[in-house]
C-alpha cells in the first residue's frame, strides 16, 4: 500500500527544495515568440496569485472550477491554485462543443469556469447562467502578468485532507455518455511518486509535454512526477508532428510521453534535417508496428518503453521495463501493483495465454481512483466483491500473459469478436496493418455477417496520400500474414482516422464521409 499524503505537499515540498531551479519552460503557438521561463519560486508566486483570484470569485474549499483551455501557463496556474485552496477542477477538451461544455458544468456546478478568450462565445453558450464566474485567459505567457484575469492578492494554502478531491476528469466517451473519474489529492502525490520513480526521475531531467494537459497521461506522467521529483517540463502550445524533433531538442528535453498514433505521425512527417536525439526515457502507450518502434528507437536515441494505465489506475499499472523491450508488449505488472487477469463471466483468473479482463488492486482515493462522479451503480459495477482484503477494479480492457511473462494488450472487451467460432482481436488485427506497405495506420471494425456472425473491415490511412496502396496488394499482404478468420472483407481507404483530443479513435465515425475501393 502506498503512503498517503497529499498533492499540495508535495508541490510546497519542491518549493521549497527547488525553488530557484527551472520548473516550466514554454513554448507558444507562435514559435517567433521567445520561450518563457519559470523557476519554481517564480511560479509558486504565480499560483498565489491565481488562488487569489478564484478566492475573490468564491472558490473555497470543496468547490469546483471547471477548466476549458489548451497547454498554457494558465492551466498549470489554475490547477495548482485549485489544490491550493482545497478546491477541484474539471479540466476538458479545449475545443469542446457548446452542448457538451453545458453537460459538463450542468454535472460538476462549478463556481468558475475558465475558458480561452478565442473560444469565449462557444463557451459562453454552452456554459449560460450556470457559471457564476467566468474568467478568460489568452492561453499565453501574457496570463502570468499583473495585466491578466487571473492576477489577484495571494492567498496561503488551506489544510487538505489526503481523501479530499481534486479533480473530476472525464472519460472520452467514444461509445457512449463520458464518465466523471474522481480523483483525490492522495492519488495525485501517489502518480507522482510511482511515476517519477519508475522513470528514474532527477532534478536535472526534463519532460517534454506536447499532449493535451486535461488528459491524464501529460499530467499523471509527466508533471507530477517532475514536481515530485523537483524536475522540470517543456510544455509546447500544440503538437506538431515535423517539428516534434526540433522541440525536444531544442528545449533541452531528456524524457517524453506519447501515444502510437502522434509516432507515426511523427515519423511519416520527419523532414530531412532532423535531428538525432539523445533522450533518457520515453514512454508509449498502444503498440507499435516492429519497423515504427526501431525507426522511433532511431530517432530518440533510446528504445521507447510500451506502458499500460488508465485515468482510473491514476499511475501505470504494466511497463516493459526489461533490458530489451519490445515493440507489441505491455511488459510486467511494476513494482507496488497488483494486476490479475480474470474471466469476464465469473472472474476467476484465467490459464496463461488465455486472454482475460485487467483487473487491477488497490485503495480507492490512494493507488485507484475513487469512483465515478454521482454514478454509485456503475461504481459498483468497476469494483465487483472479488475480495475482501482491497478493492478491485475491472478494467474493461483484455490482455494475455505469455510464457516469458510478459503481458499482451489484447482490447477492449467489446473489440474481441468471434469469426465463425474463432475469437479475432479487432486491435491486433489494426497493429499488424499498421505494417502493411504503404500503410501509416489502420482501424478495424466488425459487422454482421449471415455466415460467419462477424467479419473485420479495414479503413486504412496512406503513408502518402499521393500514392495510397492498392486494395488488390493489401489483399495479398493479408492473405500472408493474417489468419482467415482476422484478414478484412473489405477495405477503405481515407485520410485520416477520427480521434478524440487524446487520440482515441471514434469508431461511430469511421462510416461517415468514406469511400470503399
Amino acid at each position: 500500500m502506498a503512503s498517503v499524503n497529499t498533492f499540495t505537499q508535495m508541490w510546497d515540498r519542491s518549493v521549497r527544495q527547488h525553488g530557484e531551479e527551472p520548473f516550466l519552460i514554454f513554448r507558444e503557438e507562435d514559435e517567433t515568440m521567445p520561450d518563457s521561463t519559470w523557476t519554481y519560486a517564480q511560479f509558486d508566486e504565480l499560483v498565489g496569485r491565481a488562488a487569489g483570484r478564484l478566492r475573490e470569485l468564491g472558490v473555497g474549499k470543496g468547490e469546483s472550477v471547471h477548466m476549458c483551455v489548451r497547454n498554457c501557463p494558465a492551466f498549470v496556474m489554475v490547477w495548482l491554485a485549485v489544490a491550493r485552496l482545497g478546491a477541484w477542477m474539471v479540466p476538458v477538451d479545449p475545443d469542446s462543443a457548446a452542448r457538451d461544455i453545458n453537460n459538463q458544468v450542468t454535472r460538476t456546478k462549478p463556481k468558475v469556469g475558465v475558458c480561452a478568450r478565442r473560444r469565449a462565445e462557444t463557451y459562453r453558450e454552452g456554459a449560460g447562467d450556470l457559471i457564476p464566474s467566468i474568467i478568460e485567459v489568452d492561453e499565453t505567457a501574457a496570463d502570468t502578468t499583473a495585466t491578466s484575469a487571473l492576477w489577484g492578492d495571494p492567498v496561503e494554502p488551506v489544510s487538505v485532507d489526503p481523501m479530499d478531491r481534486l479533480a473530476i476528469m472525464f472519460t472520452s466517451g467514444t461509445t457512449s455518455e463520458p464518465k466523471g473519474v474522481d480523483l483525490t489529492q492522495a492519488n495525485y502525490f501517489y502518480t507522482g511518486q510511482t511515476m517519477a520513480q519508475l522513470a528514474r526521475q532527477t532534478p536535472q531531467d526534463r519532460w517534454y509535454v506536447c499532449l493535451p494537459l486535461f488528459h491524464g497521461n501529460a499530467q499523471f506522467y509527466c508533471f507530477q512526477a517532475a514536481i515530485y521529483a523537483g524536475a522540470s517540463v517543456a510544455l509546447s502550445a500544440k503538437f506538431t508532428a515535423s517539428g516534434w524533433p526540433f522541440h525536444v531538442r531544442d528545449l533541452k528535453a531528456t524524457h517524453a510521453s506519447l501515444f502510437a498514433a502522434p509516432i507515426r505521425m511523427i515519423l511519416a512527417r520527419r523532414r530531412d534535417d532532423a535531428p538525432s536525439l539523445h533522450l533518457k526515457h520515453v514512454w508509449f502507450a498502444q503498440s507499435l508496428a516492429a519497423k515504427h518502434f526501431e525507426e522511433f528507437t532511431d530517432m530518440c536515441g533510446v528504445v521507447p518503453r510500451q506502458l499500460y494505465g488508465m485515468t482510473e489506475t491514476t499511475a501505470i499499472v504494466t511497463a516493459n521495463l526489461g533490458e530489451n523491450p519490445s515493440h507489441d508488449a505491455i511488459g510486467t505488472v511494476v513494482p507496488g501493483r497488483e494486476v490479475v487477469l480474470l474471466d469476464q463471466n465469473d472472474h476467476s483468473p484465467v490459464a496463461q495465454g488465455t486472454p482475460g479482463v485487467i483487473t487491477v488492486g488497490g485503495q480507492r482515493g490512494v493507488e485507484l481512483f475513487s469512483g465515478y462522479y454521482n454514478d454509485p451503480q456503475t461504481t459498483a459495477q468497476a469494483f465487483p466483491p472479488i475480495a475482501e482484503d482491497q478493492d478491485w477494479f475491472v478494467a474493461g480492457d483484455l490482455a494475455r500473459q505469455d510464457s516469458d511473462g510478459l503481458l499482451r494488450f489484447v482490447g477492449r472487451i467489446d473489440d474481441v469478436i468471434k469469426v465463425s467460432g474463432e475469437n479475432v482481436s479487432l486491435t491486433e488485427v489494426e497493429a499488424a496493418l499498421a505494417q502493411a506497405p504503404g500503410v501509416l495506420e489502420a482501424a478495424v471494425l466488425a459487422v454482421d455477417d449471415p455466415i460467419r456472425d462477424k467479419v473485420p473491415v479495414a479503413y486504412v490511412v496512406p503513408r502518402d496520400a499521393s500514392q495510397p496502396p492498392a486494395v488488390d496488394d493489401l489483399l495479398a499482404w493479408a492473405d500472408e500474414n493474417l489468419s482467415p478468420a482476422a484478414r478484412p472483407r473489405e477495405w477503405t481507404i481515407i485520410d485520416e482516422l477520427p480521434r478524440t483530443s487524446v487520440g482515441k479513435i471514434r469508431r461511430f465515425k469511421l462510416t461517415e464521409n468514406t469511400h470503399s475501393d
